[in-house]
Parts: structure tokens; sequence; C-alpha cells
């Protein structure tokens, strides 16, 4: 069993701190970029409208993530609700847009995660977790102390604040990032975001500075590391040569997995550059500008 970062910080007392400084970010939110300063504390709502408790859509044992996620177990996905973004072609968009799910305590977050454990998956995999961040600080505390013990996985748009990252830093083993694009004006246009490309790379250095490049185990599964999905859309929005040309040069064996699945799902039909699938043409091109990074697939 992998020996997670984050039981050296609960066994040296530095993980309580954690919580109580990730607390401090609820009081006048500053968790994401988005900075929007109400009490989160008091249930007061900013952009991403949640407040003092974490609102999950649903938990289990995933079976579609990449192989050194999922493994032969499967991963211990907990879908949070809600997120600081608005992308208009997202696929769980009643989740992330319409807030399907319920709120929890942190004592229930933390039972997920155990259940999850009891399961057998090879990890908790929190996914849309960047406006979250505190309260998933808080349940682990609380699992920790009733056994936690598996890696957990980061899955994330990358709008994501640095400051909210650092309190990751020896939490986190194993970042799943997406780069969506380098263009301010399509992250503007289709997540309804300012400045996406600047957050999101300097968030991805972060991680890869806390975690380096991916390791795996004699069986292939992940227990550290940083894997860097990007989406290839049609008509080239997604920027694909200045995203693989930015992640070569933070590592250039880095371990991306180009996606090709894309499918104009919510508002894309509204937007006709975005309102079919991409070809395989498109696809194509989009594994030579990957060509020397490190892939893998779904």
């Amino acid at each position: 069993m992998t020996y997670p970062s984050y039981l050296r910080l609960y066994e040296s007392g530095e993980l309580k701190e954690r919580v109580e400084k990730a607390k401090e970010l609820l009081l006048s939110c500053r968790v994401c970029p988005h900075r929007c300063e109400v009490n989160r504390l008091e249930n007061e709502l900013g952009y991403c409208r949640t407040g003092k408790s974490a609102i999950v859509s649903s938990y289990f044992p995933h079976h579609g993530e990449e192989f050194p996620i999922r493994g032969f177990r499967g991963s211990g996905t907990i879908f949070f609700s809600y997120c600081n973004m608005r992308c208009v072609y997202c696929q769980n968009y009643e989740i992330s847009h319409f807030g399907e799910g319920r709120e929890v305590s942190p004592e229930e977050l933390a039972d997920m995660m155990l259940e999850l454990q009891d399961m057998g998956v090879h990890n908790i995999n929190l996914v849309s977790p960047s406006h979250v961040v505190p309260q998933i600080l808080v349940a682990l505390y609380i699992a920790v102390q009733k056994g936690l013990k598996v890696p957990l996985v980061y899955n994330t748009s990358s709008f994501d604040s640095l400051e909210s990252l650092k309190l990751l830093d020896g939490v986190v083993d194993i970042y799943l990032a997406d780069l969506k694009y380098l263009s301010r004006d399509f992250g503007r246009k289709y997540s309804k975001v300012k400045d996406y490309p600047s957050y999101a790379k300097e968030a991805i250095r972060e991680m890869y500075r806390q975690v380096g490049n991916l390791k795996v185990d004699g069986r292939g599964i992940a227990v550290r590391g940083l894997i860097v999905r990007h989406l290839v859309l049609p008509n080239d929005i997604s920027t694909t040569r200045e995203v693989m040309n930015f992640l070569r040069s933070i590592d250039p064996e880095l371990t991306v997995n180009v996606m090709d699945q894309y499918f104009p799902f919510y508002k894309a039909k509204d937007y006709p550059e975005l309102a079919r699938r991409i070809t395989r043409e498109e696809y194509e091109r989009a594994l030579v500008e990957a060509e020397n990074l490190t892939l893998i697939s779904d």
C-alpha cells in the first residue's frame, strides 16, 4: 500500500494547521480565482453558489478514468456539485450548472471517503474540487482519524488559486488537471471566466512543482504525479499547439491525455463553431502537436 503524503502531515500536526488556514479562506472567500469575498461560513453565495457545506452529486468506484487512475478496482470518485466555471459544452451540466446533489457535512464527506476505501478503490478522486478545498480538508482530517489511507486525486479544470493549491502541498499525491485552451477570449466566451490561461498555467506549474511527473507502481497504477488532460475541440478552439508547447516547457515528458470524445452538449449547439464532433483529421493533428510528450488514453 502506498503511504499517502497526507498521513505524514497528519502525524506532524501540519494537516490540522492547514485545515484552520483553509477555513479562513471562506470568511471573505478567496478559495478560487474569482475571489468573490462573500462570507461562505455564513452561507453567503458567490460565483460557485456553494456556501459553508460542500454539495455532492454522487460518489462511486469509477471505472472510466485513465488506467493509472482507475486501475483494476476503480477510482473512488466524489462528484462535487456546481463549479467555478460555466463551460457551455459541459457534459455534466446538470451537476456543474444546476447544482444537482445535496449538501453534506464534513463528517458525511469523510464517511464517503471511507466507504469508497472499503470498496477497495485505488484512490479518492475529487471531481470539480476547486471551490470546496476548505471543505475537503476538513473532511480529510476527520477521515484520516478514522483510518483513511489511500491517495487523493485532485481532478480539476485548473481554474485554481495558488493560495488553495499551496494548502494542498503534501496533501494531494495525484493531480488530474484539464488544460482547456490558451486563449483569454475563448476562456471568456466558452467557459465564462476571466483570464483562464494565466490561472491555469500558474496552477499547472504549481501542481508539477508539488508532485512532478507521473509515477506508477509495478501494476501501472498512479502513486504520485501530474496527468494533464486536453480535450480537442472543433476548429482548433482548444489551441492545441500552444497547449502542448506550454506543457513541453514544464517537462518534455509530461504525461498527457489528448482526448477525442468531445460532443456538443448543453449550450454548444448555440455556438456554430462548437456544434459538431471533431474530425479524425483534427484529432490526428492534435496528436502530432503532442509529439514527445508521454501520451496515455482513457
